[in-house]
Protein backbone atom coordinates (compact mmCIF):
# COMPACT_ATOMS: atom_id res chain seq x y z
CA UNK A 1 0.00 0.00 0.00
CA UNK A 2 1.28 3.53 -0.77
CA UNK A 3 0.36 7.35 -0.20
CA UNK A 4 -1.82 8.42 -2.97
CA UNK A 5 -2.59 11.97 -3.43
CA UNK A 6 -4.83 13.59 -6.09
CA UNK A 7 -5.34 17.19 -6.53
CA UNK A 8 -8.19 18.57 -8.28
CA UNK A 9 -8.42 22.60 -9.17
CA UNK A 10 -11.33 25.07 -8.27
CA UNK A 11 -12.85 24.58 -12.11
CA UNK A 12 -12.09 20.92 -12.06
CA UNK A 13 -14.30 20.30 -9.34
CA UNK A 14 -16.82 22.52 -10.12
CA UNK A 15 -16.90 23.10 -6.57
CA UNK A 16 -19.83 25.22 -4.96
CA UNK A 17 -19.44 27.31 -2.00
CA UNK A 18 -22.71 27.53 0.44
CA UNK A 19 -23.24 29.39 3.20
CA UNK A 20 -25.93 28.71 5.72
CA UNK A 21 -27.60 31.30 7.36
CA UNK A 22 -27.66 30.28 11.09
CA UNK A 23 -29.74 31.13 14.30
CA UNK A 24 -29.44 34.63 15.42
CA UNK A 25 -25.79 34.87 17.38
CA UNK A 26 -24.55 32.59 15.48
CA UNK A 27 -21.85 32.59 12.88
CA UNK A 28 -22.53 31.88 9.29
CA UNK A 29 -21.77 27.79 8.49
CA UNK A 30 -19.48 27.66 5.52
CA UNK A 31 -19.27 24.45 2.94
CA UNK A 32 -17.47 23.44 0.07
CA UNK A 33 -19.32 20.90 -2.34
CA UNK A 34 -17.89 19.14 -5.15
CA UNK A 35 -15.86 15.85 -6.95
CA UNK A 36 -13.66 14.77 -4.30
CA UNK A 37 -11.87 12.53 -6.60
CA UNK A 38 -12.80 11.11 -10.36
CA UNK A 39 -12.89 7.80 -11.37
CA UNK A 40 -11.90 5.66 -14.91
CA UNK A 41 -9.46 8.52 -16.05
CA UNK A 42 -6.36 9.06 -15.85
CA UNK A 43 -5.29 11.91 -14.27
CA UNK A 44 -2.22 14.09 -13.82
CA UNK A 45 0.15 11.82 -11.72
CA UNK A 46 -0.70 9.02 -14.41
CA UNK A 47 -2.84 6.89 -12.14
CA UNK A 48 -6.68 5.59 -12.92
CA UNK A 49 -9.11 5.44 -10.29
CA UNK A 50 -11.86 2.51 -11.18
CA UNK A 51 -14.93 3.73 -10.18
CA UNK A 52 -16.05 1.00 -8.37
CA UNK A 53 -12.81 1.17 -5.60
CA UNK A 54 -13.74 5.24 -5.59
CA UNK A 55 -17.32 3.57 -4.68
CA UNK A 56 -16.20 1.04 -2.09
CA UNK A 57 -14.16 3.98 -0.76
CA UNK A 58 -16.33 6.12 -0.09
CA UNK A 59 -18.35 3.97 1.22
CA UNK A 60 -16.11 3.40 4.02
CA UNK A 61 -16.02 7.11 5.17
CA UNK A 62 -19.84 7.24 5.22
CA UNK A 63 -19.65 4.24 7.68
CA UNK A 64 -17.02 6.13 9.82
CA UNK A 65 -19.17 9.62 9.74
CA UNK A 66 -22.82 6.81 10.68
CA UNK A 67 -20.93 6.12 13.48
CA UNK A 68 -20.58 9.43 14.60
CA UNK A 69 -16.63 9.60 14.02
CA UNK A 70 -15.66 12.79 12.31
CA UNK A 71 -13.21 12.77 8.98
CA UNK A 72 -11.19 16.52 9.37
CA UNK A 73 -9.00 17.59 6.71
CA UNK A 74 -6.71 20.20 6.50
CA UNK A 75 -5.52 23.11 4.92
CA UNK A 76 -2.86 22.47 2.25
CA UNK A 77 -1.69 18.87 1.77
CA UNK A 78 1.29 17.00 4.06
CA UNK A 79 2.95 13.98 2.23
CA UNK A 80 2.18 11.75 4.89
CA UNK A 81 -1.25 10.15 6.06
CA UNK A 82 -1.64 11.73 9.43
CA UNK A 83 -4.31 14.18 10.19
CA UNK A 84 -2.08 17.21 12.12
CA UNK A 85 -4.87 18.73 14.12
CA UNK A 86 -3.12 22.48 14.47
CA UNK A 87 -3.62 22.32 10.51
CA UNK A 88 -7.21 20.75 10.48
CA UNK A 89 -9.54 23.65 8.76
CA UNK A 90 -12.93 21.62 7.73
CA UNK A 91 -14.33 18.06 8.44
CA UNK A 92 -15.93 15.76 5.47
CA UNK A 93 -20.04 15.72 6.39
CA UNK A 94 -21.25 13.77 3.64
CA UNK A 95 -19.77 12.20 0.31
CA UNK A 96 -21.59 10.32 -2.63
CA UNK A 97 -20.77 9.15 -5.95
CA UNK A 98 -22.24 10.92 -9.26
CA UNK A 99 -21.40 8.41 -12.15
CA UNK A 100 -17.96 7.64 -12.04
CA UNK A 101 -16.55 10.50 -9.82
CA UNK A 102 -16.82 10.53 -5.89
CA UNK A 103 -18.33 13.72 -4.55
CA UNK A 104 -18.29 15.49 -1.43
CA UNK A 105 -19.13 18.37 1.09
CA UNK A 106 -17.42 19.93 3.58
CA UNK A 107 -17.84 22.43 6.41
CA UNK A 108 -15.37 24.54 7.39
CA UNK A 109 -14.81 24.98 11.09
CA UNK A 110 -13.66 28.34 13.28
CA UNK A 111 -10.01 26.66 13.54
CA UNK A 112 -7.06 28.80 12.86
CA UNK A 113 -6.19 27.18 9.55
CA UNK A 114 -10.38 27.19 9.11
CA UNK A 115 -10.46 30.80 9.14
CA UNK A 116 -7.72 31.62 7.15
CA UNK A 117 -9.63 29.18 4.48
CA UNK A 118 -12.51 31.31 5.05
CA UNK A 119 -10.89 34.41 4.63
CA UNK A 120 -9.37 33.56 1.36
CA UNK A 121 -12.95 32.70 0.25
CA UNK A 122 -14.52 35.70 1.25
CA UNK A 123 -11.23 37.36 -0.31
CA UNK A 124 -12.49 35.61 -4.04
CA UNK A 125 -9.28 32.97 -4.18
CA UNK A 126 -10.63 29.98 -5.81
CA UNK A 127 -9.23 26.74 -3.46
CA UNK A 128 -9.56 23.13 -4.68
CA UNK A 129 -9.12 20.11 -3.07
CA UNK A 130 -6.50 16.85 -2.69
CA UNK A 131 -7.51 13.60 -1.78
CA UNK A 132 -5.61 11.48 0.54
CA UNK A 133 -5.84 8.09 0.96
CA UNK A 134 -3.55 4.85 0.31
CA UNK A 135 -3.87 2.08 -2.12
CA UNK A 136 -2.06 -0.15 -4.63
CA UNK A 137 -1.14 0.94 -8.40
CA UNK A 138 0.44 -1.59 -11.23
CA UNK A 139 2.36 -1.05 -13.74
CA UNK A 140 -0.04 0.92 -15.79
CA UNK A 141 -1.28 3.21 -13.35
CA UNK A 142 -4.46 1.13 -12.05
CA UNK A 143 -5.65 1.74 -8.96
CA UNK A 144 -6.51 -1.18 -6.36
CA UNK A 145 -7.48 -1.62 -2.85
CA UNK A 146 -8.30 2.13 -2.36
CA UNK A 147 -9.31 3.78 0.66
CA UNK A 148 -9.91 7.46 1.46
CA UNK A 149 -8.21 8.80 4.40
CA UNK A 150 -9.61 12.67 4.32
CA UNK A 151 -9.71 15.50 1.36
CA UNK A 152 -7.72 18.59 2.20
CA UNK A 153 -8.39 22.30 1.03
CA UNK A 154 -5.34 23.44 -1.78
CA UNK A 155 -4.34 26.25 -3.96
CA UNK A 156 -3.78 24.17 -6.81
CA UNK A 157 -4.83 20.98 -6.96
CA UNK A 158 -4.24 17.74 -9.26
CA UNK A 159 -6.90 15.92 -11.14
CA UNK A 160 -9.17 16.92 -14.05
CA UNK A 161 -12.54 18.60 -12.65
CA UNK A 162 -12.02 20.63 -8.88
CA UNK A 163 -11.97 23.97 -8.68
CA UNK A 164 -14.82 25.41 -6.47
CA UNK A 165 -17.34 27.87 -7.57
CA UNK A 166 -17.74 30.33 -4.68
CA UNK A 167 -21.73 31.55 -4.59
CA UNK A 168 -20.85 33.32 -1.26
CA UNK A 169 -20.32 36.78 -0.58
CA UNK A 170 -17.22 38.02 -1.28
CA UNK A 171 -15.33 41.26 0.92
CA UNK A 172 -14.77 43.85 -1.31
CA UNK A 173 -12.20 45.35 0.57
CA UNK A 174 -8.59 46.61 -0.15
CA UNK A 175 -7.14 43.74 1.81
CA UNK A 176 -8.92 41.46 0.22
CA UNK A 177 -7.76 42.62 -3.22
CA UNK A 178 -4.17 42.80 -1.54
CA UNK A 179 -4.46 38.75 -0.33
CA UNK A 180 -5.89 37.80 -4.25
CA UNK A 181 -3.47 39.14 -5.83
CA UNK A 182 -0.63 37.88 -3.48
CA UNK A 183 -1.87 34.75 -3.76
CA UNK A 184 -1.59 34.56 -7.43
CA UNK A 185 1.44 36.00 -6.98
CA UNK A 186 3.03 33.45 -4.54
CA UNK A 187 2.50 30.25 -7.57
CA UNK A 188 5.79 31.34 -8.67
CA UNK A 189 7.19 34.17 -6.29
CA UNK A 190 8.53 33.04 -2.73
CA UNK A 191 8.78 36.56 -1.66
CA UNK A 192 5.16 37.04 -2.46
CA UNK A 193 4.20 33.73 -0.29
CA UNK A 194 5.95 35.49 2.66
CA UNK A 195 4.01 38.73 2.30
CA UNK A 196 0.74 36.27 1.70
CA UNK A 197 1.56 34.86 4.73
CA UNK A 198 1.60 38.28 6.56
CA UNK A 199 -1.76 39.33 5.18
CA UNK A 200 -3.34 36.56 6.04
CA UNK A 201 -2.64 37.00 9.81
CA UNK A 202 -3.88 40.69 9.27
CA UNK A 203 -7.01 39.42 7.94
CA UNK A 204 -7.49 36.48 10.52
CA UNK A 205 -7.35 38.88 12.76
CA UNK A 206 -10.01 41.45 11.58
CA UNK A 207 -12.30 38.15 11.09
CA UNK A 208 -12.17 37.39 14.37
CA UNK A 209 -13.51 40.84 15.01
CA UNK A 210 -16.16 40.22 12.55
CA UNK A 211 -16.95 37.43 14.19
Amino acid sequence: MKLLTERLTFDQAGMVVEAVQPEEGETKSLYMKGVFIQGNVRNFNERVYPAKEISRAVDRVNEILSKGESVCGEADHPEELTINLDRVSHMITDMWMDDTNGMGKLKIIPTPMGNLIRTLIESGVKLGVSSRGVGNVDDRGEVSGFEIITVDVVARPSAPNAYPKPVYESLNTKRGRILEDLANAAVTDPMAMRFLKTEMLKAIGDLKWKI
